[in-house]
């Protein structure tokens, strides 16, 4: 993947292929877009699929800074080349967040891709769904390790952008160690925090069986 403008930078370290779960760190959406311009855009160029999970709240706004990007919208969501879907369509359907479901519906869309005549996809999902206060989402950090169990499954890019004034240090930690790479500064490369999930889920599952020791003491 190259720029096609100094938006986003790729750092010599990023292999091609792999693990494509990429986090991306943002101060306030204006960066956002600017950052992920060339990745958007790119993507149009080249023929690839965009699915995009947004803020409800903030869906004219996307489809109003797609265009400004130089991006057909009418004519790409009536291709279905683009989709844009409010979280309420994704991760927070329903009254819950139901890790399994939203798991299976990830990786629905992403192998679904080529049945619509696009051999890639790049997923682009803003993550402040996960400060909804709603049942379930205790396990969103848990869902983010077990995304690298299907990402690699396919030849495809994943990026969880995560706004910094939205989300506290913890989060922020756990989102590296639950992505091979990151985007922070404009810079995507290669992510040193990043930790296997079977180690991962095993350290997340032995807090919990120690939070409910607590409980029960």
């Amino acid at each position: 993947m190259e720029a096609h403008d100094s938006s986003l930078r790729i750092a010599p370290n990023v292999r091609d292929g792999g693990n494509r779960h990429i986090c991306a760190f943002f101060n306030g959406m204006d960066e956002h877009y600017r950052v992920l311009r060339s990745f958007i855009t790119d993507g149009f160029d080249k023929g690839d699929r965009a699915f995009h999970i947004v803020d409800p709240e903030r869906c004219e706004d996307h489809l109003r800074r797609l265009g400004d990007a130089g991006i057909a919208v009418d004519e790409a969501i009536a291709s279905g080349q683009l989709e844009v879907h409010p979280w309420e369509d994704g991760p927070l359907r329903g009254e819950r967040f139901d890790q399994d479901t939203w798991l299976a519906g990830f990786e629905e869309v992403l192998r679904s891709g080529p049945g619509t005549g696009y051999a890639k996809t790049r997923f682009l999902a803003q993550m402040e769904w996960a400060l909804v206060d709603m049942p379930g989402i205790e396990d969103m950090i848990e869902f983010e390790t077990r995304v690298n169990y299907v990402v690699p499954k396919y030849d495809h890019m994943v990026i969880c952008a995560y706004d910094l004034s939205k989300f506290g240090a913890s989060t922020v930690m756990y989102a590296l160690r639950t992505h091979p790479v990151v985007i922070i500064g404009g810079l995507l490369q290669e992510n040193p925090f990043y930790v296997d999930p079977e180690q991962l889920l095993r350290e997340l599952r032995e807090q919990h069986a120690h939070v409910r020791a607590g409980m029960t003491d």
